[in-house]
């Protein structure tokens, strides 16, 4: 696309247009800066809105989960982007993100550990912070309900077993899967990572309860260890 500098949208060719674009040739035609574009509305007196838009992508290393983690003081730090823009742009990533859960959800039924990556991502992928979830099943695998155990720092937070096994007898659950996340990006367990699991097997089996898997989220990657045979 030609450079558009000093010209405000309704300046460009109507070919070039975001919101022409989207109309004549649907959503999925438009780029990720041309969207953020069309949610901004405007750029500044140099720079087109799809410019500025450029701008506060390649701020996330062109990577909208990326985008997804910066918050709003980060994103007003760029030349261009106030604050209802920054408001605008994260509100749009949070629906994108909850369209993503609620997605997940309708299946409802838990087959294979991609089932649960994909319902724990959304939530979790993106913290800067450790948090730790527990994924309550019936005997058919079907979901009773997902909790949030506990919430720690960048490198850690502390579980109690006991918290655990009570929400599971509460719910009369037959199963439970683990899944915390890796803010640093590293999908391979800890030895604290080891202990918990093998701890909350242990306890869990004298309920008659089962440990199905324990899910670790590196943002765009994981680590099972059902899969890997760690369990």
């Amino acid at each position: 696309m030609e450079e558009y500098s000093n010209l405000t949208i309704k300046d460009w060719a109507v070919e070039d247009r975001p919101r022409e674009k989207l109309l004549k040739k649907g959503v999925q035609s438009l780029s990720d800066a041309e969207i953020i574009a069309l949610l901004i509305r405007s750029g500044t007196r140099n720079e087109s809105a799809v410019e500025l838009s450029k701008k506060v992508l390649k701020s996330a290393n062109n990577n909208l989960n990326e985008l997804g983690k910066l918050d709003i003081p980060e994103l007003i730090k760029m030349k261009g982007i106030g604050e209802a823009k920054a408001i605008t742009i994260l509100a749009a990533l949070e629906l994108g993100r909850r369209r993503k859960i609620s997605d997940v959800l309708t299946k409802r039924k838990i087959t294979q550990s991609k089932d649960v990556y994909e319902l724990f991502q959304p939530i979790i992928g993106d913290l800067p912070h450790e948090e730790f979830w527990i994924l309550l099943l019936n005997r058919s695998n079907r979901i009773i309900e997902k909790i949030k155990i506990s919430q720690g720092g960048i490198s850690g937070t502390v579980i109690d077993v006991k918290i655990i096994l009570k929400q599971a007898v509460e719910k009369l659950a037959s199963s439970v899967i683990l899944c915390h996340n890796h803010p640093s990006g590293n999908r391979n367990p800890s030895n604290s990572d080891d202990l918990i699991t093998n701890k909350l097997k242990e306890g869990s089996q004298l309920l008659d309860i089962q440990v199905l898997d324990h899910i670790i989220i590196a943002d765009i990657e994981y680590f099972s260890y059902a899969d890997e045979g760690k369990l």
